[in-house]
């Protein structure tokens, strides 16, 4: 898979992608992370690529110019499945959304900053609009790496153990159970003891029921 993040600001994601199970699975070539800065895509000698808003209002907008340019130039290359924009006013990204964009090819996303992009962009080129949740942060960077990173551990070959990633909260509507590991007593706290039966089909009932339980109590949301 290849992702390709249009930003003004691409030294706030150096940090994300060089660690962990991104960065493994960049070094094992199952995915392919490229940072484009969209100011190199300006036509103005001083590469800005914001202006003021029609109509007046406070905030500046990225200009539609440089973003479609830098698009045209990416397209001319290859093929896209998706173009995301990361947007705070958007449907909120979830699981299972991270689970199909895992399974695409190409995908470009785009991050919004300062008030946004010109909407023209999102009208003519967008063709899927994520939010991370129902607040606002200075720019789409962190948005597009969480996102990235959801997308990312899901591909074969990113982890080690690709079962891992399929236990995870919302993968069945089901936040994970509770879990625990060595040692088995501490400070006086105890592991439940079905966790040390051995017993698979009892302990697989255990942590179904802990799921649910959990889930009724944080997230009923989830149920219906």
């Amino acid at each position: 898979m290849r992702i390709d993040i249009l930003t003004v600001l691409p030294a706030l994601l150096e940090s994300p992608f060089n660690m962990s199970i991104i960065k493994r699975a960049q070094d094992n070539n199952v995915a392919k992370i490229v940072v484009h800065d969209i100011r190199e895509y300006s036509t103005n000698k001083h590469k800005r690529v914001d202006d003021y808003m029609f109509g007046g209002g406070a905030g500046m907008v990225i200009q539609v110019e440089p973003v479609h340019r830098c698009i045209q130039k990416l397209q001319a290359e290859r093929t896209y499945d998706e173009i995301i924009y990361m947007t705070p006013d958007a449907p909120t990204f979830t699981q299972k959304d991270a689970n199909q964009l895992s399974l695409f090819k190409n995908i470009i996303i785009i991050c919004g900053h300062y008030k946004g992009i010109d909407s023209r962009i999102r009208e003519q080129i967008v063709t899927r609009e994520f939010s991370i949740g129902d607040y606002v942060i200075t720019g789409g960077e962190l948005a597009a790496a969480v996102v990235t990173d959801a997308i990312v551990r899901l591909i074969p070959g990113a982890m080690s153990d690709i079962s891992s990633a399929l236990s995870d909260s919302f993968q069945d509507n089901l936040l994970a159970p509770p879990v625990y590991t060595r040692p088995e007593e501490y400070n006086g706290w105890t592991v439940p003891k079905i966790l040390l039966s051995g017993n698979t089909k009892e302990i697989e009932k255990w942590q179904l029921e802990q799921s649910i339980e959990r889930t009724k109590q944080i997230r009923p949301d989830l149920l219906q």
